[in-house]
């Protein structure tokens, strides 16, 4: 049940965009929206994060909580975790293609799926015609806005129309303008020295596009009638333009001006002006004059302004001006016509009567935006955002949620006669990305796992794993290879140290463990002639899978000579390890967490155990213990090492992305736990970690499908994703599996009178 929306109960919101003094349109609307807001409500908190073109150039004022470099992808990553940290209620985003970094502004993106709060979006341009690019951005931000805001009416035609927007996300605020009385221009002239001039202003970033030349064509007809009139073109030149070319193009139009024969009828002020002196120059004139050649422009700042403080408009019809000076609010005249700006103006520069009339048209339309009304407006779309966001149902305790039985529809789903495909889109298995060893070991391992599975069931797919594996060895390398693509060829002559690690624990498992005794002869002997590549690994992660693999394979032939030689190799390596990266509140194996933590500590413990060293067997459990405590949340739930925490030295980790590896690593390094000790508090922590696959988590969200065992691919701030790659479906398969086991173990310890904690 959602409440009553009020913008009462909103009280910290985050607003992103440009902001002054960089110097855009788009700054200066962010600052006056930043300022309005201010003044509406005094006791909301908003936080400021600027966009940032050239990081160290601005001298922020002390309203910007942040800037976020534009090119830096890491920093749209940290704004949403300080949005997120803050406290804020809401995200109100300004979008203009431009000004976030990455193709078409996909750097926002990042941001955007790292908050999970509601967002608000202004969008600054509405494109009929997106690139490919320009598409994908911006439905991947209005899939995640909660309410759309655009300048004009057209702009929710096009997002119905063009991009199957939802019509009622939509609302339609206008331009924000400054609340100034109605003034007489005479009054304001002295200042400009325009005494006795009849002044046609435009304003803005001088760039071609804006149609300057179009006025300055006009004015010698102008002069002809009305001698004194001055066309001034007030802004300075746009900064990437004197970047590429520096005053070529304002050079350009002084000397059109000068054939004309009207030199000195137009001036040319170079200056981008504040806030305050932009209106005092805008009182000035007598008309103000947008000669845009763009007839698509949706938003202009500079014609709101100009409308707010009554000033007679023309102005060609490009869509913003069409909606703001319809039914005689102002005059339109077609693109590029110099006779017809000429006589408009001479029209009203020669009927004062008509100018005064117009003026106060323009006044009355502007009353309707000044920015008061545009903050009010915008906090109720806020407000309403905010109190419809679902609410997050209360999770039960941990250990609660049932065991799902192993199921393996979805593994077959994603498998075919070569073996497992790594990715899918939803649960369609995607072939673009082919398959790799590590998801075809992981099936191996969960063939020899799934209890009751029938028979030639079992038989069949074992082979086709097994046969990939004997595939991608590589005789000549000594190596496995890792990423086939779907046309069977290998991608690679070597996979990475993790994947051969990998491999050589699923061989070890299926020589213990395989149904078949035709199955385990041969992972004994692909153990036996592959194996030896294990001694020159160097990746601690790739030495622990080699270790598992090399403890199952001592449980199925007692005395494995080359078993042993892994399992006394690498132990002591992670030892040194651990004693050279521990701190006082740090007790890891190395100075940053990263994917599949729990299987250093599982490692530890299952060579303690295959070697008989109690001292082995304690370290696997103390680093257990200190990596489960970092995975638990306050309110006592299972919580992912996101993979936004890898490689950040010696740092808490954060909670997002989660994956479903990390459930399943926990599970089974906690079975060790439980075999080394029978201590039934392994039980509780690996049941806490499997509950996060059925909705024991930060979102309260089921992982798992449990109709056709499936598992979606994480948790995201915002929510599911929902792909199901075959790394997640085997999580969980394998995760339900080792539950399973382990459940049965701790009853028949219990059953024997055998003293558990």
């Amino acid at each position: 049940m959602t409440q009553s929306p009020t913008v009462q109960d909103v009280g910290h919101i985050a607003l992103i965009g440009n902001y002054l003094p960089r110097k855009c349109g788009l700054a200066t609307f962010t600052t006056d929206t930043h300022q309005a807001l201010r003044v509406r409500f005094p006791n909301m908190r908003v936080d400021v994060y600027a966009m940032d073109d050239h990081p160290g150039r601005y001298d922020y004022p002390a309203g910007v909580t942040a800037a976020i470099p534009q090119h830096d992808r890491a920093a749209y990553i940290a704004a949403a975790r300080a949005i997120e940290d803050s406290g804020a209620q809401a995200l109100w985003l300004q979008h203009e293609y431009g000004i976030y970094g990455g193709e078409a502004g996909a750097f926002i993106l990042a941001l955007l799926d790292r908050v999970t709060i509601p967002v608000v979006v202004t969008l600054h341009t509405v494109l009929e015609k997106p690139s490919v690019a320009e598409r994908t951005v911006l439905e991947g931000i209005l899939r995640r806005a909660s309410k759309v805001i655009v300048m004009a009416e057209r702009g929710r035609e096009i997002l119905e129309n063009v991009w199957g927007a939802n019509p009622k996300s939509i609302a339609v605020i206008p331009h924000g303008v400054p609340d100034r009385e109605l003034a007489d221009p005479d009054t304001f002239k002295p200042r400009f020295d325009w005494v006795g001039r009849q002044v046609i202003l435009t304003f803005g970033l001088l760039a071609p596009g804006k149609g300057i030349e179009t006025l300055i064509e006009a004015m010698p007809a102008v002069v002809a009638k009305n001698p004194d009139a001055m066309y001034v073109v007030l802004g300075a030149t746009h900064p990437n333009l004197v970047a590429h070319e520096g005053e070529r193009y304002r050079d350009s139009l002084k000397a059109q001006a000068e054939e004309l024969g009207v030199g000195d009828n137009v001036t040319f002020v170079d200056a981008f002006v504040d806030h305050e002196d932009l209106i005092d120059y805008l009182q000035a004139a007598d008309i103000y004059a947008t000669p845009y050649l763009n007839p698509a422009q949706i938003t202009s700042g500079t014609l709101s302004y100009a409308v707010g403080v009554g000033k007679a408009v023309v102005s060609t019809p490009y869509v913003h001006a069409t909606e703001i000076l319809a039914d005689g609010h102002g005059v339109l005249v077609d693109f590029r016509d110099s006779a017809a700006f000429a006589r408009e103006i001479n029209d009203l520069l020669g009927n004062a009567r008509n100018l005064t009339r117009l003026s106060a048209r323009a006044y009355a339309r502007g009353r309707t935006m000044i920015w008061s009304r545009v903050a009010e407006d915008a906090m109720s779309e806020i407000a309403t955002a905010v109190a419809t966001r679902p609410a997050r149902l209360p999770a039960g305790p941990a250990g609660d949620a049932k065991v799902l039985r192993p199921d393996i529809a979805a593994v077959e789903r994603m498998s075919d006669s070569t073996g497992m495909l790594q990715h899918s889109i939803y649960s369609i298995p995607d072939r673009r990305h082919g398959y790799c060893i590590d998801d075809n070991a992981r099936a191996l391992i969960l063939m020899s796992a799934v209890p009751d599975l029938d028979p030639a069931t079992r038989d069949r797919w074992t082979s086709v794993y097994a046969a990939f594996v004997q595939y991608a060895w590589n005789p000549d390398a000594r190596r496995f290879r890792n990423f086939m693509n779907y046309d069977r060829s290998w991608c690679e002559d070597v996979g990475s140290e993790d994947s051969n690690g990998r491999t050589l624990w699923a061989l070890g498992v299926t020589a213990r463990d395989a149904a078949e005794a035709k199955h385990r002869d041969w992972a004994t002997a692909m153990f036996d002639s592959t194996a030896t590549l294990a001694l020159e690994l160097e990746s601690p992660r790739a030495q622990a899978f080699a270790m598992l693999g090399a403890a199952a394979m001592l449980e199925a032939s007692p005395g494995h000579q080359l078993a042993l030689q892994i399992l006394r190799r690498f132990p002591d390596e992670h030892l040194a390890l651990l004693d050279a990266a521990r701190r006082p509140a740090w007790g890891w194996f190395e100075i940053v967490l990263a994917y599949d933590n729990a299987r250093l500590p599982e490692a530890i413990i299952r060579a303690g155990i295959a070697l008989e060293r109690a001292d082995l067997v304690a370290c696997g459990l103390d680093t257990l213990g200190w990596i489960i405590e970092k995975q638990t949340a306050p309110e006592g739930h299972f919580r992912a090492v996101g993979s936004e925490s890898f490689g950040r030295v010696y740092a808490e980790p954060l909670p997002f992305d989660q994956q479903p590896l990390e459930a399943q690593a926990t599970v089974d390094a906690c079975c060790a736990a439980f075999d080394a000790t029978g201590d039934r508090r392994w039980f509780v922590e690996a049941k806490r970690a499997y509950d996060w696959y059925l909705g024991v988590n930060d979102l309260d969200l089921p992982l798992a499908t449990q109709r056709d065992g499936g598992c979606f691919d994480g948790l995201m701030p915002t929510g599911l994703n929902r792909n199901q790659g075959a790394e997640s479906i085997l999580a969980l398969q394998l995760a339900s599996c080792a539950i399973s086991g382990l459940s049965k173990r701790v009853e028949s310890v219990a059953g024997t009178g055998r003293a558990v904690a």
